[in-house]
């Protein structure tokens, strides 16, 4: 079902079509000041949408905007890619690998603020190579995130290292979809955007190192390696094949979908093969209309971010439908004057637009062609407008923390145990990538940085 919903018109005017947003932003700050998990999250869009019904004009046309923003293929593929990463880093974790690298990390010396540091450049070459900054936390975070919490690092400084080193992958990289997106949408070369790109992101990716190495906060490694339990066992390595199939796939640019498959049924093979795991402990039915084993506990875990998922993407459709979108373009236009007001006005709506729909390519198609057009009309260089719009995604998606960029790592974290969970709110503040990139972004366009044509 693609085809678009009927237009939603609301009781209140403009105020009844905010009405969700507000009740969304009010429940978001009441579980963000509570330092809730995802749950919290799922509350603030379920009553969100609830409470949109009561300043609807025409409930059957608010309940197939609902259905029209589930049916994006966007939101198949994030839930398929959640609870298959689940199942793969459950695979992972519970063979006993975890433990086994953390200890031999431990054994190094390589701890605390050096294995954050270690951990962004990891994380920042990988989504390079792979063009996505969500399938990355998927291979990254069920490794490096709870080796790095025994081995002495806070965890929201590890997932902040690896949610930025995944903003710059998705920033710079030349087979993200960002990248993709915004040098298509401006008509301008995507090998001359790389190469200009790298003016803004390799110095948010230094300013970002550096923060780590000052900044990352240590911790008692032994005592998150005593609560996670397990012993050293070298066999339990061989599960490694998960990540490996995984980052090969995607680097020969295979489907998200199908690298996890496979990545699943090689550490299947591979865990039966080596001992590692037996059929009983991968799915077992012991009766009493029950399911135990690793893989079921998997997927029974990501009960509530796919909860989240739903809610974040029906929501989306109902602001779609409501024209809410168009808004945003018409307000933002008429700010667009000279040069400078211009990229204010790109940066400001390509903000908005990805905060509020949580994925930043949707925001540079959707505003491709308004950029496009006034930039042309203010002498703006299509090569800085595909570079504004890029940047600008990377910062205020990542730093939003109801998007799949705070949400999916704090769930991932939640499941190794209460001593490694993260709140989604607290990413932010230590994705230092993205705020590094604030910063550039703010010079770029009150001092010119970067304004001056590169080829």
């Amino acid at each position: 079902m693609d085809q678009k919903a009927k237009r939603i018109e609301f009781r209140f005017g403009r105020a009844g079509k905010l009405a969700p947003l507000i009740v969304a932003a009010v429940m978001i700050g009441w579980a963000a000041f509570s330092q809730s998990n995802v749950n919290g999250y799922v509350l603030a869009f379920l009553a969100a949408l609830v409470a949109g019904i009561l300043f609807a004009r025409d409930e059957k046309a608010y309940g197939e905007a609902l259905v029209y923003g589930l049916s994006k293929p966007m939101f198949a593929v994030i839930v398929l890619a959640v609870i298959l990463a689940a199942i793969s880093g459950k695979l992972i974790s519970a063979s006993g690998a975890v433990q086994t690298i953390a200890a031999y990390v431990v054994e190094a010396g390589f701890t605390g603020k050096l294995f954050v540091a270690a951990t962004f450049l990891i994380t920042c070459l990988l989504a390079f190579a792979t063009g996505t900054s969500v399938g990355t936390y998927f291979v990254v975070i069920p490794i490096l995130f709870p080796v790095g919490v025994m081995a002495g690092a806070a965890p929201e400084f590890m997932i902040g290292a690896i949610v930025s080193g995944a903003a710059f992958g998705d920033n710079l990289g030349p087979i993200s979809d960002t990248t993709i997106a915004s040098s298509t949408t401006q008509h301008a070369d995507l090998g001359t955007v790389v190469k200009t790109r790298a003016r803004y992101s390799l110095p948010a990716a230094a300013g970002a190192l550096v923060l780590f190495l000052l900044f990352s906060r240590t911790t008692d490694g032994g005592a998150a390696m005593e609560s996670a339990g397990g012993e050293v066992n070298p066999v339990s390595l061989v599960m490694l094949v998960i990540p490996m199939v995984i980052i090969v796939l995607c680097m020969m640019r295979k489907h998200l979908i199908t690298a996890l498959s496979w990545g699943i049924l090689a550490g299947i093979a591979v865990g039966l093969i080596s001992g590692v795991y037996t059929l009983d402990g991968l799915v077992s039915f012991p009766g009493g209309f029950s399911v135990s084993g690793v893989i079921i506990e998997a997927v029974t875990g990501t009960a509530g971010t796919v909860a989240m998922l739903i809610a974040v993407f029906s929501l989306l459709g109902v602001m779609e439908c409501s024209g809410l979108f168009e808004d945003v373009k018409a307000l933002l236009e008429r700010f667009a004057k000279r040069e400078r007001s211009t990229e204010a006005t790109i940066v400001l709506s390509v903000g908005i637009l990805s905060m509020v729909t949580g994925v930043i390519s949707v925001a540079i198609v959707a505003l491709g062609d308004l950029v496009n057009e006034i930039g042309e009309r203010a002498g703006v260089d299509r090569y800085r407008r595909a570079n504004l719009m890029d940047c600008t995604g990377c910062v205020f998606c990542f730093l939003a923390p109801w998007t799949v960029h705070c949400v999916i790592p704090a769930q991932q974290s939640a499941a190794f145990g209460e001593g490694f969970a993260v709140a989604p709110s607290s990413i932010p503040f230590v994705n230092y990538y993205s705020l590094c990139m604030l910063v550039i972004l703010f010079l770029a366009v009150a001092a010119g940085y970067g304004r001056k044509p590169l080829r």
